[in-house]
Protein backbone atom coordinates (compact mmCIF):
# COMPACT_ATOMS: atom_id res chain seq x y z
CA UNK A 1 0.00 0.00 0.00
CA UNK A 2 2.79 2.40 0.93
CA UNK A 3 4.60 1.44 -2.28
CA UNK A 4 1.54 2.31 -4.37
CA UNK A 5 1.27 5.70 -2.67
CA UNK A 6 4.93 6.42 -3.37
CA UNK A 7 4.48 5.62 -7.04
CA UNK A 8 1.36 7.83 -7.16
CA UNK A 9 3.19 10.76 -5.57
CA UNK A 10 6.08 10.30 -7.95
CA UNK A 11 3.74 10.36 -10.93
CA UNK A 12 2.05 13.51 -9.62
CA UNK A 13 5.38 15.26 -9.16
CA UNK A 14 6.52 14.26 -12.62
CA UNK A 15 3.21 15.49 -14.10
CA UNK A 16 3.59 18.85 -12.36
CA UNK A 17 7.15 19.16 -13.62
CA UNK A 18 5.99 18.35 -17.14
CA UNK A 19 3.26 20.97 -16.95
CA UNK A 20 5.74 23.54 -15.67
CA UNK A 21 8.12 22.64 -18.49
CA UNK A 22 5.39 22.97 -21.10
CA UNK A 23 4.34 26.33 -19.70
CA UNK A 24 7.93 27.56 -19.69
CA UNK A 25 8.37 26.34 -23.29
CA UNK A 26 5.19 28.19 -24.33
CA UNK A 27 6.52 31.38 -22.76
CA UNK A 28 9.82 31.01 -24.58
CA UNK A 29 8.08 30.34 -27.91
CA UNK A 30 5.79 33.33 -27.45
CA UNK A 31 8.76 35.54 -26.67
CA UNK A 32 10.64 34.26 -29.72
CA UNK A 33 7.61 34.95 -31.94
CA UNK A 34 7.35 38.52 -30.63
CA UNK A 35 11.05 39.07 -31.27
CA UNK A 36 10.70 37.66 -34.82
CA UNK A 37 7.71 39.93 -35.55
CA UNK A 38 9.66 42.95 -34.31
CA UNK A 39 12.63 42.04 -36.49
CA UNK A 40 10.41 41.61 -39.55
CA UNK A 41 8.77 44.96 -38.88
CA UNK A 42 12.19 46.63 -38.58
CA UNK A 43 13.42 45.00 -41.78
CA UNK A 44 10.28 46.06 -43.62
CA UNK A 45 10.62 49.62 -42.34
CA UNK A 46 14.19 49.72 -43.61
CA UNK A 47 13.74 47.94 -46.95
CA UNK A 48 10.27 49.04 -48.19
CA UNK A 49 11.15 52.72 -48.81
CA UNK A 50 14.04 51.59 -51.04
CA UNK A 51 12.18 48.99 -53.08
CA UNK A 52 11.56 49.85 -56.69
CA UNK A 53 7.85 49.12 -56.78
CA UNK A 54 5.29 47.43 -54.63
CA UNK A 55 4.40 43.96 -55.78
CA UNK A 56 1.44 44.10 -58.12
CA UNK A 57 -0.61 40.97 -58.58
CA UNK A 58 -1.24 41.11 -62.30
CA UNK A 59 -2.32 38.16 -64.37
CA UNK A 60 -3.10 38.15 -68.04
CA UNK A 61 -4.75 34.76 -67.88
CA UNK A 62 -7.44 35.40 -65.25
CA UNK A 63 -10.14 37.99 -65.32
CA UNK A 64 -10.55 40.39 -62.45
CA UNK A 65 -13.43 39.62 -60.14
CA UNK A 66 -16.42 41.72 -61.13
CA UNK A 67 -17.48 44.44 -58.77
CA UNK A 68 -21.04 43.75 -57.70
CA UNK A 69 -23.17 46.85 -57.29
CA UNK A 70 -25.91 46.09 -54.77
CA UNK A 71 -27.86 49.28 -55.42
CA UNK A 72 -31.16 49.24 -57.28
CA UNK A 73 -29.56 50.82 -60.36
CA UNK A 74 -26.66 48.37 -60.30
CA UNK A 75 -28.91 45.31 -60.04
CA UNK A 76 -31.19 46.63 -62.80
CA UNK A 77 -28.17 47.37 -64.98
CA UNK A 78 -26.81 43.84 -64.57
CA UNK A 79 -30.27 42.48 -65.39
CA UNK A 80 -30.48 44.49 -68.62
CA UNK A 81 -26.82 43.82 -69.49
CA UNK A 82 -25.22 47.28 -69.30
CA UNK A 83 -22.78 49.07 -67.02
CA UNK A 84 -23.72 52.66 -66.10
CA UNK A 85 -20.10 53.34 -65.05
CA UNK A 86 -18.93 52.81 -68.66
CA UNK A 87 -21.08 55.17 -70.76
CA UNK A 88 -18.35 55.40 -73.40
CA UNK A 89 -19.11 51.84 -74.52
CA UNK A 90 -22.55 52.68 -75.88
CA UNK A 91 -23.48 54.89 -78.87
CA UNK A 92 -26.35 56.51 -76.93
CA UNK A 93 -27.25 57.12 -73.32
CA UNK A 94 -28.29 53.87 -71.66
CA UNK A 95 -31.77 55.16 -70.84
CA UNK A 96 -32.31 56.14 -74.49
CA UNK A 97 -31.32 52.63 -75.56
CA UNK A 98 -33.79 51.20 -73.05
CA UNK A 99 -36.57 53.40 -74.47
CA UNK A 100 -35.77 52.30 -78.02
CA UNK A 101 -35.71 48.64 -77.04
CA UNK A 102 -39.03 49.14 -75.26
CA UNK A 103 -40.52 50.51 -78.48
CA UNK A 104 -39.12 47.53 -80.39
CA UNK A 105 -40.59 45.22 -77.75
CA UNK A 106 -44.00 46.78 -78.33
CA UNK A 107 -43.70 46.05 -82.06
CA UNK A 108 -42.86 42.40 -81.29
CA UNK A 109 -45.83 42.24 -78.89
CA UNK A 110 -48.18 43.49 -81.59
CA UNK A 111 -46.93 40.75 -83.90
CA UNK A 112 -47.30 38.17 -81.15
CA UNK A 113 -50.84 39.31 -80.42
CA UNK A 114 -51.93 38.06 -83.83
CA UNK A 115 -50.72 34.59 -82.86
CA UNK A 116 -51.27 34.09 -79.11
CA UNK A 117 -53.68 36.93 -78.31
CA UNK A 118 -53.63 38.79 -74.98
CA UNK A 119 -51.01 36.44 -73.54
CA UNK A 120 -48.47 38.40 -75.57
CA UNK A 121 -48.55 41.13 -72.90
CA UNK A 122 -47.10 38.68 -70.39
CA UNK A 123 -44.08 38.06 -72.64
CA UNK A 124 -43.16 41.75 -72.94
CA UNK A 125 -40.78 41.90 -69.90
CA UNK A 126 -38.84 38.85 -71.09
CA UNK A 127 -38.62 40.15 -74.65
CA UNK A 128 -37.53 43.58 -73.40
CA UNK A 129 -34.73 42.02 -71.36
CA UNK A 130 -33.58 39.86 -74.27
CA UNK A 131 -33.55 42.72 -76.78
CA UNK A 132 -31.82 45.09 -74.34
CA UNK A 133 -29.11 42.57 -73.50
CA UNK A 134 -28.59 41.87 -77.21
CA UNK A 135 -28.24 45.59 -78.03
CA UNK A 136 -25.90 46.37 -75.13
CA UNK A 137 -23.86 43.23 -75.85
CA UNK A 138 -23.56 44.23 -79.50
CA UNK A 139 -22.32 47.70 -78.52
CA UNK A 140 -19.74 46.31 -76.08
CA UNK A 141 -18.51 43.73 -78.59
CA UNK A 142 -18.23 46.41 -81.28
CA UNK A 143 -16.08 48.54 -78.98
CA UNK A 144 -13.88 45.58 -78.02
CA UNK A 145 -13.34 44.74 -81.68
CA UNK A 146 -12.30 48.33 -82.39
CA UNK A 147 -9.89 48.32 -79.43
CA UNK A 148 -8.37 45.03 -80.55
CA UNK A 149 -7.99 46.23 -84.14
CA UNK A 150 -6.17 49.41 -83.04
CA UNK A 151 -4.04 47.76 -80.36
CA UNK A 152 -1.17 46.52 -82.62
CA UNK A 153 -0.65 50.07 -83.95
CA UNK A 154 -0.79 51.33 -80.37
CA UNK A 155 1.96 48.95 -79.27
CA UNK A 156 4.05 49.75 -82.33
CA UNK A 157 3.84 53.46 -81.54
CA UNK A 158 4.90 52.84 -77.94
CA UNK A 159 7.78 50.57 -79.07
CA UNK A 160 9.11 53.15 -81.54
CA UNK A 161 8.92 55.88 -78.92
CA UNK A 162 10.71 53.80 -76.27
CA UNK A 163 13.48 52.80 -78.69
CA UNK A 164 14.35 56.43 -79.43
CA UNK A 165 14.57 57.22 -75.71
CA UNK A 166 11.12 58.62 -74.98
CA UNK A 167 9.71 57.53 -71.58
CA UNK A 168 6.80 55.11 -71.55
CA UNK A 169 4.44 57.67 -70.05
CA UNK A 170 5.19 60.19 -72.81
CA UNK A 171 4.71 57.47 -75.41
CA UNK A 172 1.27 56.76 -73.94
CA UNK A 173 0.53 60.47 -74.01
CA UNK A 174 1.33 60.49 -77.73
CA UNK A 175 -1.03 57.54 -78.21
CA UNK A 176 -3.81 59.44 -76.45
CA UNK A 177 -3.31 62.41 -78.80
CA UNK A 178 -2.88 60.64 -82.13
CA UNK A 179 -5.08 57.56 -82.11
CA UNK A 180 -8.85 57.81 -82.72
CA UNK A 181 -11.63 56.42 -80.60
CA UNK A 182 -11.86 54.24 -78.66
CA UNK A 183 -8.13 53.80 -77.99
CA UNK A 184 -7.31 57.51 -77.73
CA UNK A 185 -9.87 58.32 -75.00
CA UNK A 186 -8.85 55.24 -73.01
CA UNK A 187 -5.20 56.32 -72.92
CA UNK A 188 -6.27 59.89 -72.16
CA UNK A 189 -8.09 58.60 -69.10
CA UNK A 190 -4.99 56.61 -68.13
CA UNK A 191 -2.78 59.71 -68.41
CA UNK A 192 -5.25 61.70 -66.29
CA UNK A 193 -5.12 59.05 -63.56
CA UNK A 194 -1.31 59.02 -63.55
CA UNK A 195 -1.29 62.84 -63.44
CA UNK A 196 -3.31 62.92 -60.22
CA UNK A 197 -0.95 60.45 -58.52
CA UNK A 198 -2.06 56.93 -59.43
CA UNK A 199 0.83 54.55 -60.09
CA UNK A 200 1.25 53.72 -63.75
CA UNK A 201 0.95 49.96 -63.04
CA UNK A 202 -2.38 50.44 -61.30
CA UNK A 203 -3.64 52.82 -64.00
CA UNK A 204 -2.80 50.35 -66.76
CA UNK A 205 -4.45 47.49 -64.86
CA UNK A 206 -7.57 49.63 -64.38
CA UNK A 207 -7.62 50.36 -68.12
CA UNK A 208 -7.36 46.62 -68.81
CA UNK A 209 -10.34 45.99 -66.53
CA UNK A 210 -12.38 48.68 -68.29
CA UNK A 211 -11.57 47.36 -71.76
CA UNK A 212 -12.24 43.74 -70.86
CA UNK A 213 -10.05 42.13 -73.53
CA UNK A 214 -7.16 39.73 -72.81
CA UNK A 215 -4.63 41.64 -74.92
CA UNK A 216 -4.82 44.68 -72.63
CA UNK A 217 -4.27 42.41 -69.63
CA UNK A 218 -1.15 41.03 -71.36
CA UNK A 219 0.03 44.61 -71.87
CA UNK A 220 -0.61 45.50 -68.23
CA UNK A 221 1.19 42.37 -67.02
CA UNK A 222 4.22 43.02 -69.25
CA UNK A 223 4.47 46.63 -68.09
CA UNK A 224 4.09 45.64 -64.43
CA UNK A 225 6.77 42.95 -64.63
CA UNK A 226 9.12 45.31 -66.46
CA UNK A 227 8.71 47.96 -63.76
CA UNK A 228 9.33 45.39 -60.99
CA UNK A 229 12.18 43.37 -62.47
CA UNK A 230 13.57 45.47 -65.32
CA UNK A 231 14.32 44.18 -68.79
CA UNK A 232 13.67 45.22 -72.36
CA UNK A 233 10.15 46.59 -72.63
CA UNK A 234 10.38 47.32 -76.35
CA UNK A 235 11.16 43.69 -77.26
CA UNK A 236 8.31 42.42 -75.08
CA UNK A 237 5.77 44.83 -76.56
CA UNK A 238 6.97 44.16 -80.09
CA UNK A 239 6.43 40.43 -79.60
CA UNK A 240 3.00 41.10 -78.11
CA UNK A 241 2.08 43.29 -81.08
CA UNK A 242 3.12 40.52 -83.48
CA UNK A 243 0.99 37.97 -81.60
CA UNK A 244 -2.02 40.29 -81.64
CA UNK A 245 -1.64 40.92 -85.38
CA UNK A 246 -1.64 37.18 -85.98
CA UNK A 247 -4.76 36.78 -83.83
CA UNK A 248 -6.55 39.55 -85.72
CA UNK A 249 -5.52 37.99 -89.03
CA UNK A 250 -6.76 34.58 -87.86
CA UNK A 251 -10.11 36.07 -86.84
CA UNK A 252 -10.40 37.79 -90.23
CA UNK A 253 -9.61 34.48 -91.94
CA UNK A 254 -12.35 32.79 -89.94
CA UNK A 255 -14.84 35.45 -91.00
CA UNK A 256 -13.77 35.01 -94.61
CA UNK A 257 -14.32 31.25 -94.39
CA UNK A 258 -17.77 31.89 -92.90
CA UNK A 259 -18.66 34.47 -95.52
CA UNK A 260 -20.70 31.95 -97.52
CA UNK A 261 -22.89 31.19 -94.54
CA UNK A 262 -23.21 34.89 -93.71
CA UNK A 263 -24.21 35.67 -97.30
CA UNK A 264 -26.76 32.86 -97.26
CA UNK A 265 -28.24 34.24 -94.05
CA UNK A 266 -28.48 37.72 -95.59
CA UNK A 267 -30.13 36.40 -98.75
CA UNK A 268 -32.63 34.29 -96.81
CA UNK A 269 -33.46 37.27 -94.63
CA UNK A 270 -33.92 39.72 -97.50
CA UNK A 271 -35.77 37.34 -99.82
CA UNK A 272 -39.18 37.40 -98.05
CA UNK A 273 -39.02 41.18 -97.68
CA UNK A 274 -38.08 41.77 -101.32
CA UNK A 275 -40.73 39.31 -102.47
CA UNK A 276 -43.40 40.99 -100.35
CA UNK A 277 -42.53 44.46 -101.65
CA UNK A 278 -42.52 43.19 -105.24
CA UNK A 279 -45.90 41.54 -104.81
CA UNK A 280 -47.27 44.74 -103.31
CA UNK A 281 -46.35 46.69 -106.45
CA UNK A 282 -47.62 43.92 -108.77
CA UNK A 283 -50.89 43.11 -106.96
CA UNK A 284 -51.59 45.43 -104.02
CA UNK A 285 -54.98 43.89 -103.27
CA UNK A 286 -53.47 40.43 -102.87
CA UNK A 287 -50.73 41.46 -100.41
CA UNK A 288 -52.99 43.88 -98.49
CA UNK A 289 -54.90 40.89 -97.06
CA UNK A 290 -51.98 40.44 -94.65
CA UNK A 291 -52.71 43.87 -93.18
CA UNK A 292 -56.52 44.07 -93.45
CA UNK A 293 -57.77 40.58 -92.65
CA UNK A 294 -57.44 39.03 -89.13
CA UNK A 295 -56.22 35.77 -90.64
CA UNK A 296 -53.65 37.77 -92.57
CA UNK A 297 -52.47 39.33 -89.30
CA UNK A 298 -51.90 35.84 -87.90
CA UNK A 299 -50.02 34.69 -91.00
CA UNK A 300 -47.89 37.85 -91.02
CA UNK A 301 -47.04 37.42 -87.35
CA UNK A 302 -46.09 33.76 -87.89
CA UNK A 303 -43.93 34.75 -90.86
CA UNK A 304 -42.07 37.52 -89.02
CA UNK A 305 -41.49 35.42 -85.91
CA UNK A 306 -40.26 32.44 -87.90
CA UNK A 307 -37.96 34.71 -89.92
CA UNK A 308 -36.48 36.23 -86.73
CA UNK A 309 -36.05 32.75 -85.25
CA UNK A 310 -34.24 31.52 -88.35
CA UNK A 311 -31.93 34.53 -88.51
CA UNK A 312 -31.11 34.19 -84.81
CA UNK A 313 -30.35 30.49 -85.22
CA UNK A 314 -28.04 31.09 -88.19
CA UNK A 315 -26.18 33.88 -86.38
CA UNK A 316 -25.75 31.71 -83.30
CA UNK A 317 -24.32 28.86 -85.37
CA UNK A 318 -21.89 31.19 -87.14
CA UNK A 319 -20.80 32.84 -83.90
CA UNK A 320 -20.22 29.51 -82.17
CA UNK A 321 -18.21 28.21 -85.12
CA UNK A 322 -15.94 31.30 -85.02
CA UNK A 323 -15.44 31.36 -81.25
Amino acid sequence: MMHDRGVLWLLMVLSCLALVGLGFSGILLSRAARIRIKLEARMAAVSVPHTRNAKLLASAFTRAAPKHNRSALGMSASLFGFDPSKPEQYPLRWWLILLLTMALTKVVQVLEEGVIGQISYLTMPVIWLMISRAVFGWAEQRRKSALLGQFPDTLSMIVRSVRVGIPVLEAMRAVSRELPEPTGPEFTRLIDQVTIGVAIDEAVMEMARRCGIPEYRFFATALSLQNQTGGGLSETLEGLADVIRKRVALAAKGKALASEARTSAGVLTALPIVTGVGMYFINPKYISMLFDDPTGHTLLAFGVLSLCTGVGTIRTIIRKSLS
